[in-house]
């Protein structure tokens, strides 16, 4: 990364870029001079993005589509910098009526995907690069009715703090990210259940920001609190 401007110029995956959080991920770092390119399942709403960069419609959830998006991006521009996992699905609702199989997405797409893209691109990233998984602040402390997603964060952020001593050997850095509750419309569009009254969240942009300004500071670690002080 360029030493003066941090971001500027480096090559950025953002994967689940059409979502809320990731488009607003996307827009910040475009403002800070990165070379994106964007991943999402939906070739129609990458259409959509408003940002300069390559495309990948990709389904994440497997193996093979993680290593096509970091050979997409290392063949956009020569190189892979840093990747912004902002990946997500939420459910509601007491344990029991919950579906096996929407517990088994709630993990393959929030903890699995992590996994395997960090493992496809962590060969590729450049020495003093980044990795970036959003966790949520849901990761510090579960709540009744959302515990099967609770955990499924959790195991996220457990794995993020491992593989960032594994990591360190390669100088790439690891920062698990846990915003509070962030207005996404991601709970607008659960796996199942019903969203909870919650207050107001904190704006995308806001966010992103955040996890801009660490990456070029350099910080380890993006805990709740950082998004508010």
């Amino acid at each position: 990364m360029n030493a003066t401007h941090p971001l500027m110029g480096s090559s950025v995956l953002v994967a689940g870029a059409t979502g809320g959080l990731g488009r607003a991920i996307g827009a910040e770092l475009a403002r800070r001079g990165a070379v994106l390119t964007l991943v999402s399942r939906s070739a129609e709403r990458l259409g959509e993005l408003d940002l300069h960069g390559a495309r990948a419609a990709l389904d994440l959830r497997s193996p093979e589509a993680c290593a096509a998006a970091v050979t997409t991006a290392v063949g956009h521009c020569g190189r892979l910098d840093v990747v912004i996992n902002a990946v997500g699905v939420v459910a509601f609702g007491a344990l029991d009526d919950l579906s096996i199989d929407t517990m088994e997405e709630l993990f393959l797409t929030n903890t699995f995907v992590p996994i395997m893209l960090a493992r496809a691109a962590l060969p590729v990233l450049q020495p003093g690069g980044a990795l970036v998984n959003i966790s949520g602040v849901i990761a510090e402390m579960n709540l009744p009715g959302m515990a099967a997603y609770g955990a499924s964060k959790a195991a996220v952020r457990s794995f993020d703090q491992a593989l960032a001593r594994e990591a360190r050997r390669r100088n790439v850095r690891v920062l698990d990210a846990r915003p509070p509750h962030t207005e996404t419309g991601l709970a607008e569009h659960p796996l199942a259940g019903t969203a909870p009254r919650m207050p107001a969240g904190l704006a995308p942009a806001h966010v992103a920001t955040v996890i801009c300004d660490a990456l070029e500071s350099g910080a380890s670690d993006l805990p709740s609190t950082a998004f508010t002080t």
